[in-house]
């Protein structure tokens, strides 16, 4: 009886082990924001104390789906890290506005580079 539950125990652990690895993987190759298509350079903008750049790209996936913008900040007082901290669908243009040294605003949506990250899909 006591090996009965010990096999049972063992195999519900790998079941939980594979689907949570599976849901991992998920989340990482189609919900991550470090796993958007590059895309076409529009433009970019330096924050005012030079800290910081974002640029901001073009993905035209084609007819049937729409244009969107992924906006990248890039922290030179970090080796130049890059990071995506937007990603805006049915838009073709970034409008890149810096408001203070901290936080830009791309097409109309306020962000603090340090942490903060827009992506449509969870709105």
């Amino acid at each position: 009886m006591r090996r009965a539950w010990k096999v049972t125990g063992l195999l519900l652990g790998i079941i939980i082990g594979v689907l949570g690895a599976l849901l991992l993987l998920i989340n990482y190759f189609f919900f991550s924001m470090q796993q958007l298509p590059k895309g076409e350079f529009l433009t970019e903008e330096i924050s005012p104390d030079g800290d910081y750049t974002v640029k901001g790209y073009v993905s035209r996936s084609g007819a049937t789906v729409a244009d969107a913008i992924r906006g990248e900040v890039v922290y030179h007082k970090k080796r130049d890290k890059k990071k995506n901290i937007y990603w805006g669908y049915r838009e073709s243009e970034a409008v890149i506005r810096w408001i203070d040294e901290h936080t830009v605003s791309i097409n109309g949506v306020e962000l603090d580079v340090r942490k903060d990250v827009y992506d449509f899909r969870n709105d």
